[in-house]
């Protein structure tokens, strides 16, 4: 049996429905998709497709502090974007938020998203 331990952090939007905001396996941190919703008021973030990618950004953050990690620890990435036309502005955050040696990642295009935002980010950390 999986000695599993749940991560929560009021830093990140609460999970709302059936999920964590993500489990730690031993050395291993599997993130939950993080939208732009900002955790105090948990509305979307105004300002557009960059304003929604560094709150992603932030939130997948808090989760990672919460779990003894950071950002650089996330070893895979996986991007979710209505638009893949905004592929360069995740590109240039991640350049914001990460050094090499960069994550592994994924980038998905997909029809739509929770609240109608642009972008969804999940991962895996390993601390």
């Amino acid at each position: 049996m999986l000695n599993k331990a749940v991560i929560s952090t009021d830093n990140a939007p609460s999970a709302i429905g059936t999920y964590s905001q993500a489990i730690k396996v031993s050395n291993t941190v599997y993130l939950s998709g993080q939208i732009p919703l900002d955790p105090d008021s948990m509305q979307v973030v105004e300002g557009g497709i960059s304003a929604e990618i560094d709150q992603v950004f932030k939130n997948l953050a808090a989760v990672c502090e919460e779990a003894g990690g950071s950002l650089k620890d996330i070893v895979k990435l996986n991007i979710f974007l209505t638009d893949m036309g905004n592929f360069a502005s995740v590109n240039e955050a991640m350049a914001h938020y990460f050094t090499a040696p960069y994550p592994a990642r994924a980038a998905i295009g997909v029809k739509e998203l929770p609240k109608g935002v642009g972008v969804e980010m999940d991962g895996i950390m390993v601390i």
